[in-house]
């Protein structure tokens, strides 16, 4: 299970020996199904990594939710709130029973205090951060809808998919408001450049999600 920390971008970067340390500081927690994490607004305090079961991420307005995400084992989330403290922009509630590693954000800066190269490694995944999201202002620019969506599709597919040769499998259902957002298109286009890429051959849907064929992008 300590292994699942290697997964979250913020640690991705760090030994064995620093891995411990941020194991010591983590709390693994059961929740029933439908149980609130926190609420949009609340002032943030902890982050968390799914073990087991998933949990959705959503807005409310009127009574209607928007879901905005769903996580899965191996899945993090709230990990902003470990630093900086600002309310949360969303709800988080378990869909199903669920096990969740968590870390409060007392513990997390006190070890960031005592742990210098721990910070340096971290400080150095959010500048990477900062110049992803500088491409993408970029990518917003300059390309077309089409290379936005085939271009976070692939995003998406190494953060969690599988290599097999030249086929990246996904074993996630295709998360289009995800998507949409992450490329800056409407939900109409994106599902038109779906199609497409289907029609094409890139693109493949199997029983537990999608597969994606580069030789057929290269081409």
């Amino acid at each position: 299970m300590k292994e699942m920390i290697r997964t979250v971008s913020l640690f991705q970067n760090l030994n064995d020996e620093q891995l411990d340390k941020v194991w010591a500081i983590c709390k693994k927690v059961k929740y029933g199904p439908n149980t609130v994490l926190f609420r949009e607004k609340e002032a943030g305090g902890a982050f968390y990594i799914v073990v087991s079961g998933s949990v959705k991420i959503y807005t409310s307005h009127g009574g209607s939710q928007k879901i905005l995400a769903t996580f899965q084992p191996g899945d993090s989330f709230g990990e902003m709130s470990l630093i900086d403290g600002k309310p949360r922009s969303a709800t988080a509630e378990t869909l199903e029973e669920s096990t969740l590693l968590s870390i409060e954000a007392r513990d997390f800066l006190h070890l960031l205090q005592e742990q210098f190269d721990i910070t340096l490694e971290i400080m150095r995944d959010l500048v990477q951060r900062l110049r992803d999201t500088n491409e993408h202002v970029q990518d917003l620019t300059f390309l077309d809808a089409r290379t936005r969506v085939v271009k976070r599709l692939l995003m998406l597919a190494n953060r969690n998919g599988r290599r097999e040769g030249s086929v990246i499998h996904v074993r996630n259902a295709l998360n289009y408001d995800e998507l949409s957002r992450l490329a800056g298109v409407q939900h109409q286009v994106l599902i038109e450049t779906v199609r497409d890429l289907e029609t094409k051959g890139l693109l493949r849907f199997v029983p537990d999600g999608y597969r994606i064929d580069l030789t057929k992008l290269k081409r």
